[in-house]
């Protein structure tokens, strides 16, 4: 061993020092630029944050207060973008898009307050595209350049031209980085509904559908909040570079969502961290009472945006404020937020007595829930802290999603059921960062329940401390919770079970995007040479034509039939995931109502209209996959999109 060494330190010499190029650097490490590549089945994945990074600059330019509009058009794998700002300088085309440490954004007079300061996302983007087109419009002439991969492949002359000043941008993710990928349009209006909301008087256009807002935060809480479950009106408050809007709920947890410069800071930071804090506070002072934080902060809804000069974030992605000032030479974002909140909550709240007390009859609820379960509650801490130290429900992983290490976006908890699947799933994962976390059997139906049931039901108390959310999505030890089960009846069960204890207890962290349905293959479909897993009846098809002369087909009909050597293929680099999405329309309260509460003639008849047959291919065996049955019939999810 120790001669091994020494060979490797006289082999290291100057030959074995490399510099990479912009390009080559970004897609040696795409994660340092983008965060996750995924295939466009989580909110995060790459390709979103390749949309967002153009997109960015659109918004910089109206911000600045050039063009009102925004036409944005995704389709199979093509993402185009128009603005009609004023135009990248002709001269800087190929420069902004393909030379690091070039932008405008450096001169802060003309850039104050943007949301990319770098420059770095537009290179991004064009590194990691297989086709990247940039075109800019600009006084009656325009400048063209062609790209694939980052590398320039057509410089075209400057001509004149009738269209509106602005700069068009066109790419096709490179599908070598990004596999299967496709881009979910819920995801994409869920952006672009951020960007209106936080740009009163922009209007952006998605596939000719327009999006645009009046009131901004006010707007973006009305949408995203069921309005029979509110307590009081939401409360809407502008000032200089900070705009917030509140409510309270009946759902458990809290929810917020913070924008810095008009980005969408998922993971909060200083901002968010100070408005928590300040909402304490001021709440306090006014009912002259030291109320527990967390029965203030219990089902609270709300949205912050500050506007930061020079802002700095804790990654590329820019999804968690890091700046301490607002400006290098200004307040504190503690002090600018508190001193916000202290004056024109407190003068909110004197000025509308009904709300004030709608807001204290929320508080004192809470307060009498918490202490109503806070002995069960200690109890089942307690037993779950010992079950901790030899959870055989728990295979945990080693890298956690509140880590600072760069693969934490891709830490993942697998929810499976029964021994056979986890034990697939455990023998084959990545154990740096997938854990599997096992059912013993059906969980229990919790709808109309109250959170007590989470203490006392000692799965889903294992669940919730295997997760970390007992307070809130803060500590979230996963990125991603997978449920993985059967593709049958039993298993689309368990699924809407599970389902309904998220929606119930713990909604952000479905509003959230942490949560996903994973996708196995229905087939196998094999002759000597080739082996293609099929994921629907369509891929099957296309197989059995591909490898012709009558291949072995295979049909899986649970986890546990796929061999550990075989699950590997479909949890690593290729998983295939359904994200679980809800309906910006659609009330949890009303959803679960229908499909989880008492057997009603409605849903009969649901069921019935929607009873179907599924044919087995393999062995031409007709099975029932729907009945109609009790109070907890098995249905497709109707928050599942994808």
């Amino acid at each position: 061993m120790q001669g091994l060494e020494k060979m490797a330190e006289l082999n290291y010499s100057e030959d074995n020092i490399r510099s990479l190029d912009w390009k080559e650097h970004i897609r040696l490490r795409p994660g340092m630029y983008i965060g996750k590549l995924g295939d466009g089945s989580a909110y995060d994945d790459g390709i979103y944050v390749l949309l967002k990074e153009i997109l960015d600059n659109s918004i910089d330019e109206f911000v600045m207060g050039a063009g009102r509009t925004i036409e944005v058009t995704v389709s199979d794998m093509k993402v185009s973008i128009r603005d009609y700002g004023r135009g990248i300088p002709l001269g800087k085309v190929i420069e902004c898009v393909s030379k690091m440490n070039t932008g405008g954004k450096y001169d802060s007079k003309a850039f104050q307050k943007s949301v990319g300061l770098n420059g770095v996302g537009t290179k991004a983007t064009n590194a990691l595209s297989s086709s990247f087109v940039v075109q800019s419009y600009r006084d009656g002439r325009t400048k063209k350049a062609e790209f694939s991969k980052g590398e320039l492949i057509a410089d075209h002359s400057e001509i004149e031209t009738t269209q509106r000043n602005g700069t068009s941008v066109t790419f096709y993710p490179d599908d070598t980085i990004f596999r299967h990928y496709r881009y979910i349009p819920e995801f994409v209006e869920s952006m672009i509904w951020n960007y209106v909301f936080l740009n009163a008087g922009l209007t952006i256009s998605f596939n000719g559908k327009k999006f645009f807002s009046e009131r901004g935060l006010y707007d973006l809480l009305a949408r995203n909040t069921d309005a029979e479950s509110i307590r009081y009106p939401i409360i809407h408050l502008k000032g200089d570079d900070l705009e917030i809007a509140m409510t309270h709920g009946q759902q458990y947890g809290e929810e917020y969502y913070s924008f810095v410069n008009g980005q969408h800071t998922t993971q909060g930071g200083t901002h968010q961290a100070a408005f928590r804090e300040a909402v304490v506070k001021t709440i306090r002072e006014f009912y002259k009472k030291e109320f527990d934080a967390s029965d203030i902060r219990a089902s609270i809804v709300s949205a912050i945006s500050i506007r930061v000069q020079e802002p700095v974030f804790e990654s590329q992605t820019k999804t968690k404020l890091g700046s301490q000032n607002v400006a290098p030479d200004g307040p504190s974002v503690r002090t600018f937020i508190n001193d916000f909140v202290k004056k024109s909550l407190d003068d909110y709240l004197h000025k509308h007595p009904t709300d004030a007390d709608a807001l204290l009859k929320r508080i004192l609820q809470s307060e009498r829930e918490r202490k109503d379960i806070a002995g069960i509650k200690k109890l089942a801490n307690d037993r779950a802290k010992k079950a901790s130290l030899h959870n055989r429900k728990l295979r945990d992983c080693k890298i956690h999603f509140e880590d600072t290490h760069e693969r934490k976006q891709e830490t993942t908890l697998f929810i499976t059921e029964g021994d056979s699947a986890s034990g697939s799933i455990t023998k084959s994962r990545d154990v740096m960062t997938q854990a599997v976390f096992s059912l013993k059997g059906k969980p229990l139906n919790c709808f109309g329940l109250t959170k007590k049931v989470v203490y006392e039901n000692e799965e889903f108390n294992l669940l919730q401390h295997a997760l970390n959310i007992e307070d809130g999505l803060d500590n979230l030890r996963y990125n991603n919770i997978v449920v993985a089960t059967d593709a049958d009846v039993d298993g689309m069960h368990i699924r809407l079970l599970l389902m309904t204890f998220f929606l119930q207890f713990f909604p952000d962290l479905v509003k959230a995007g942490h949560v996903s349905i994973l996708q196995t293959p229905l087939f196998r479909v094999r002759n000597k040479k080739e082996t293609i897993y099929c994921y629907s009846d369509e891929e099957r098809q296309r197989a059995i034509h591909k490898l012709g002369n009558k291949p072995e087909i295979t049909r899986f009909k649970g986890l546990g039939e796929i061999s550990p050597s075989e699950f590997e293929l479909f949890i690593g680099k290729d998983i295939r995931l359904d994200p679980v999405i809800l309906s910006k329309e659609q009330s949890i309260k009303n959803l679960l109502e229908y499909y989880m509460g008492k057997n009603t003639p409605d849903r009969q008849q649901h069921i019935i209209k929607n009873l179907r047959v599924e044919v087995d291919v393999v062995h031409e065996e007709k099975e029932e996959v729907a009945s109609v049955a009790g109070a907890e019939d098995t249905l497709s999810e109707p928050v599942l999109a994808g």
